[in-house]
């Protein structure tokens, strides 16, 4: 059996299969990274979604959570988090570079018909994985225990998937990706998506899922951050910080830009 920093996988190590996976108490923790998409799947994504697909789309990668006694799971892919993304031109954002997106889309896509239909255009989604099985969430005041999560216990296992990307028209970017981090008694998952738009906007909304393994407790946090470009750019200015690499760095512009929207659950798989 391969092992990575010492802990037992159920298949090859990472570059040697599409999926990796260690399964800890009960619990399946599976991640799958392959090549962005061909034309023949984003033609056909397309027409599922009835949206342009963003330039980067890799569309067969995943991070999914399985309780194997409940058959219950949580999972993230691309063709769920776009799902969500507004397919009307309500949160539409009417900027210049919009009329230019679509005249690139157009080009670039000029052999799939009606590609360019009025949707967010940034690929703005509020996410929050893909659920089966039963398991009943329940709002909760219970943060994620960051204590527990800061103390140095080894780490089974780890990685970072990149879900999908777009530069908007070389005016900012957009993106979708999920990191996992399993230790011996518990896990979080994080899945970002972070926008900036230049000149006009910075979006973060991060969904967290914590797992403590011998409780069966999951909880789900949702936190959408959002600051105009400008005022985030001032805000810069009067500080110590290189304020071009911060305004590429999410990490960093997270203090910068306030909570516009939260939800906290939880529940208890059995």
């Amino acid at each position: 059996m391969s092992s990575l920093n010492g802990a037992p996988f159920d298949t090859h190590a990472p570059g040697h299969d599409a999926d990796t996976s260690i399964t800890r108490d009960g619990f399946k923790i599976t991640t799958r990274k392959l090549p962005i998409l061909k034309a023949g799947p984003i033609e056909e994504m397309n027409k599922k979604l009835g949206i342009a697909p963003p330039e980067m789309i890799f569309g067969d990668n995943l991070a999914r959570i399985e309780h194997l006694p409940s058959k219950w799971s949580i999972e993230f892919n691309a063709y769920d988090a776009l799902d969500h993304v507004d397919k009307t031109d309500k949160s539409m954002l009417k900027v210049s570079y919009s009329r230019e997106w679509q005249q690139n889309r157009q080009k670039q896509f000029e052999d799939i018909k009606e590609v360019v239909k009025p949707f967010d255009w940034s690929y703005s989604t509020d996410y929050k994985g893909t659920i089966t099985g039963a398991l009943a969430f329940e709002p909760t005041d219970t943060p994620i225990p960051l204590t527990l999560l800061k103390r140095p216990d080894p780490i089974l296992f780890f990685d970072d998937v990149m879900l999908y990307e777009d530069e908007l028209a070389d005016n900012g970017i957009a993106m979708l990706s999920c990191k996992i981090r399993v230790m011996p008694a518990r896990l979080l998952l994080l899945t970002r998506f972070f926008m900036r738009l230049d000149g006009v906007v910075f979006r973060i909304r991060d969904t967290r899922v914590f797992i403590e393994f011998s409780t069966g407790e999951v909880i789900r946090e949702y936190t959408a951050r959002e600051q105009k470009y400008e005022t985030v750019r001032k805000a810069l200015a009067g500080t110590k910080e290189d304020v071009l690499a911060t305004m590429r760095d999410p990490n960093r512009l997270t203090e910068y830009l306030p909570i516009v929207e939260k939800s906290l659950e939880k529940g208890i798989l059995k």
